[in-house]
């Protein structure tokens, strides 16, 4: 018994996704400018991870929170800026409390405070406190970090393919962390040691992606030697178009569970890949990373002998074979 097999994308696609190159690098350019501006003005929500504070999750006994009743209650401790949203089911709140003056002494004598304000009409189901040395560490340690995978990146990449290559994969993995910043600054959800985390992984992925088309690239670099750039790049994203889509719409799958299912621990982990992975990268590993290699000089020191002059392979032929360069 035959089993059909499940194709999202057909394989003989001859999408011309070169043409599109001086519509997405405007459109990027501009987004990435706003990204920044973004950070610069209207900055990131720092979790406590990197401001230090106490974070309490509660749960209400009763019924949905009051929470204007609990504002009111806990803001009359006097510990400063004390914020208070709820997420999640109607009974859940979570409370930030400001760093204290006084050291971690004082943060632990603020959640007593806020326990005795509340009472026993809810449960604490997380406290957690940091101090604002620990604070520092971890925001300074998590961006060494940050900074470390990306040279590590430029380094792999280097010695792996030529110098284009990896500069071609380093625009790539920078454009996703600025517009991945940016989205996290527009929406002001948390960023804590979990975004970290996230802002990783994305690159991973999109690391992953990149290499995977620039590899069939590299072989259809040595395969035709006198195709013009842009249809031997169109070439390589088609034939790895099917790949590539399977992978993110699998990945997309899992992270629409964990976004709505997972919890308000993780939801800025979720919600940052979602954006960094589904929306961005797939974006910008077929029209960044590979049509900037046309204006980085790939392929211009191929040698003249090899394949006819336009040669393309049998399904690129026809009225919808790639335009040229």
């Amino acid at each position: 018994m035959h089993i059909p097999l499940l194709r999202i994308v057909p394989d003989d696609t001859k999408f011309d996704f070169m043409r599109f190159r001086r519509i997405s690098f405007p459109i990027s350019a501009a987004l990435s400018i706003v990204a920044m501006l973004l950070f610069f003005f209207n900055g990131l929500n720092f979790g406590v991870d990197f401001v230090g504070g106490t974070l309490i999750e509660i749960q209400s006994k009763t019924g949905p929170a009051n929470l204007s009743s609990m504002r009111a209650t806990v803001s009359a401790l006097g510990l400063g800026d004390v914020q208070l949203q709820q997420f999640g089911a109607p009974t859940d709140v979570l409370i930030r409390v400001p760093q204290q003056p006084g050291g971690e002494g004082a943060q632990q004598e603020a959640v007593s405070k806020v326990r005795g304000a509340l009472g026993g009409d809810v449960e604490y189901r997380r406290v957690e406190v940091v101090g604002p040395r620990v604070s520092t560490e971890l925001l300074a340690y998590g961006t060494i970090g940050l900074m470390m995978a990306i040279l590590c990146i430029l380094v792999y990449l280097w010695f792996r393919f030529e110098w284009q290559f990896a500069l071609g994969a380093m625009i790539a993995n920078v454009h996703d962390l600025v517009l991945t910043i940016g989205f996290m600054s527009l929406t002001q959800i948390d960023f804590d040691l979990t975004s970290i985390a996230a802002l990783l992984t994305i690159l991973g992925y999109s690391l992953n992606d990149t290499v995977v088309i620039y590899d069939r690239i590299r072989e259809m670099l040595k395969r035709y030697k006198k195709m013009p750039m842009a249809d031997l790049l169109n070439i390589s994203v088609n034939s790895t178009l099917s790949r590539s889509i399977i992978t993110h719409v699998t990945v997309t799958l899992a992270l629409l569970a964990l976004f709505f299912f997972g919890g308000h621990a993780i939801h800025s982990f979720t919600a940052t890949m979602i954006f960094g992975v589904v929306l961005v990268g797939t974006y910008t590993s077929i029209f960044i990373a590979a049509p900037i290699l046309i204006y980085l000089g790939v392929g211009t020191t191929r040698l003249e002998a090899g394949d006819k002059p336009g040669d393309i392979p049998q399904r690129f032929q026809g009225k919808s074979a790639p335009a040229r360069h």
